[in-house]
This record gives structure tokens, sequence and C-alpha cells, in this order.
């Protein structure tokens, strides 16, 4: 089967939502608007998550993984699964299914005439300190990138995988998508989407790497955006 389009699953200790995740992704690979297939990162889980993505992975030929030796965080399994890609668009969605699969088709919609496009969590399900938190962070961030978006921590995305793969690798790569995206001369689009609590595992995130990482990224962002390096081949043999 020629696929399309590439789901990326960061995984993290999240034993107790993977059996629900294979559902759900199962049941949107039917309804897809593309030829959809799966990629889970194993972002050094200690816990049995590797067990059920292997099982999960060899009842379902659309399945794959890969695994890291340890933890190295949310934005290098972004990255490496840009990296491992095969497919002409790339997308990610969080093993805690606070998103819906289904809403990629929403974001699909956008495609081709925009190069990333991004989930705006309506109604968002989480706590006080979470929504304000992130509230706070995306606007010191739309401050230094100047890009416009609302939410850029929203799991759920599509990205044409040219520009995705061109993305360097950074800590803080989740946070910038969109920016890296303008930085490329890409078009970028925000669409609301549905969001849903967390009914099982535990959130990775705290104050620290909610609010005050964020903050410190951006100025490694401003350095980057300075030294960034864009080119066009118009011709080759």
């Amino acid at each position: 089967m020629n696929h399309e389009f590439t789901i990326i699953v960061p995984v993290y200790n999240e034993e107790d939502n993977l059996l629900r995740v294979e559902k759900e992704l199962n049941n949107y690979i039917k309804i897809a608007t593309k030829k959809t297939k799966v990629l889970f990162v194993n972002d050094g889980s200690t816990d049995n998550s590797q067990c059920l993505i292997e099982q999960i992975c060899s009842n379902n030929l659309n399945f794959s993984y890969l695994l890291f030796e340890k933890n190295f965080g949310l934005s290098a399994a972004i990255k490496a699964g840009f990296d491992a890609v095969d497919t002409e668009l790339v997308g990610y969605i969080d093993s805690d299914l606070q998103t819906t699969p289904e809403d990629f088709n929403l974001l699909l919609e956008q495609v081709p005439e925009y190069d990333l496009v991004t989930g705006i969590r309506s109604r968002r399900k989480d706590s006080f300190i979470k929504n304000i938190s992130s509230t706070i962070a995306n606007g010191i961030r739309r401050v230094f990138t100047n890009d416009g978006m609302n939410d850029t921590g929203c799991p759920l995305k599509v990205i044409k995988t040219d520009y995705a793969k061109r993305i360097p690798m950074f800590n803080g790569l989740h946070r910038f998508l969109p920016a890296m995206i303008l930085l490329q001369n890409g078009k970028i689009k925000q669409i609301p989407i549905q969001h849903f609590p967390r009914v099982a595992g535990k959130s990775k995130f705290r104050v620290w790497n909610r609010l005050i990482k964020p903050f410190m990224d951006c100025f490694a962002y401003l350095w980057m955006k300075h030294n960034y390096i864009h080119y066009t081949v118009i011709k080759k043999d």
C-alpha cells in the first residue's frame, strides 16, 4: 500500500493509554482522507509501553515503531519521527489522546494550500494551572516568533514532510514548529479542534517545562532565526 500520511505518536510511560491509542488510530485509518500509517517513537519508557507497542505493531500492518535507548525528550521523539517517515505528509498526536485522530481530517482539508496546519484546543479540559501557564507561555512565544499562533503546543499537527525534514533538531522544538516553517517561507494555518480530559497516565509537564523552559528556549530560537540558512535549488544534473 502506498501511504500518503504518517502519524507520529511519541510515547513515554503511557502503558495505560496504548491499547486505546491502537483502537482510536485503527478507527481513524478507516475514515482517513489520506492513506495513513502510524509510527510510535518510544522515548525510553521504563514501564510496559514497549511490550505493548511491539504487540500492537505485530497485529497491525499499518503500525511500526522506533525505540530510544533512553529518555531524550518530546522534541527528540518528534524529530526522529520526521527523519524516519517516507510519506508526503507527516503529523503527530500525543499518546494521552486528549485530542482525537478524527480531527486530522479537518487539518488535511487545508493541504496542499498550507505547509503546516495545527489545531487550536477549544474548550480545553485541563487544570487551571496548566491552562494559565500555557496561555502565558504562548503569549511570550508569540512576541519572540511573531508566528501568530494561539496554541502552538497543541499536540495535533499536519506538516508537509519536505518542510518537516528541514527543521533542525533542538530542545523545545515542538513549541516552535510553526515558526520553523515560517523560516522556510512556508504557509501556516490554525483551526479549532476538540479537546478531552486525560483519562489515564500522568502528564509529563510541570511549571518548569511549560513556562520557564519555553521562555529560555525563545532566546535559542532568536539565535537560530538570525543564523538560519535557507536555499532553493533551481537546477541540478
